[in-house]
């Protein structure tokens, strides 16, 4: 009996450590998987130029090969649509339509704004040409306002500092406006603007509004004494430095606000 139990004792040591060296098995697989997992994930990103340039094109030959399935389309398939049928217009498409039968004959006042539009495009035009040919870009701007073509006039050339005698310089610009109003059927504004600097002790002016007012006026009188224009065709104001066009705490802001503007107005005359 005792050497049988002997044995018996002595084996179990030998089991024991068997079930602790498991967990290695377990580990190596584990680390085996992963290196597949990998060397797939690897071969997956690597792309074949040439491969993906087949399928590309295959696929563009398919989508533009194929008709509409919509309306009468053989669509991608390339089984060919037995019925005649035609989707339904959409709303717009039925709006626009009894937009197009009911509109009828422009009426003259329609006629006489597309005339007017086509007129200022042509009076800006000529402007811009003129401004450019003499470099006054840095005294004269021009731009397409809603109220019409604004030409903005720097007070550097066109008065002395706080006075509204017109300068001897000032009289060709002026005179290529004028030959250009003459053949304009709308109204042309005129208006004085300063910056918020007072005026002095010694000017004959009681202050910016008298200025600005004065300024506008020496323009308009020019068109109507010197180029004999129609009184009609004028309007002017003068508004001080309640309208500035940039900000007066910089020289350059307040000089951007001495100027007179001369708007050639988008409107139909009575």
């Amino acid at each position: 009996m005792s050497g049988p139990n002997r044995r018996r004792r002595r084996s179990r040591p030998q089991a024991g450590g068997d079930q602790r060296d498991r967990w290695m098995i377990t580990y190596a697989d584990l680390i085996t998987l992963l290196l597949i997992f990998f060397v797939v994930m690897y071969g997956m990103s690597r792309l074949d130029p040439e491969k993906y340039q087949l399928v590309t094109e295959s696929l563009q030959a398919t989508f533009q090969s194929g008709d509409s399935i919509l309306e009468m389309g053989s669509g991608i398939t390339g089984t060919a649509d037995t019925e005649n049928h035609k989707n339904p217009p959409s709303k717009a498409e039925e709006d626009s339509a009894d937009d197009a039968e009911d509109a009828g004959p422009l009426s003259e006042r329609e006629l006489a704004f597309r005339a007017q539009e086509e007129e200022l495009a042509s009076f800006m035009g000529l402007i811009q040409q003129y401004v450019k040919d003499n470099q006054l870009e840095d005294d004269i701007f021009i731009s397409d306002e809603p109220q019409g073509i604004a030409i903005t006039l720097s007070d550097r050339f066109l008065f002395d500092v706080g006075r509204a005698e017109l300068k001897p310089g000032a009289a060709p610009v002026l005179g290529k406006l004028a030959s250009l109003f003459e053949n304009l059927d709308t109204t042309v504004s005129i208006e004085g603007h300063t910056d918020d600097v007072p005026i002095g002790r010694g000017s004959i002016y009681k202050d910016n509004w008298e200025l600005s007012g004065a300024r506008a006026m020496s323009v308009l009188r020019f068109f109507l004494e010197k180029e004999g224009l129609d009184p009609a065709d004028f309007q002017y104001a003068g508004y001080a430095d309640t309208r500035p066009a940039a900000d007066n705490t910089t020289p350059e802001g307040r000089q951007k606000n001495r100027r007179v503007e001369i708007t050639v107005l988008r409107q139909l005359r009575q």
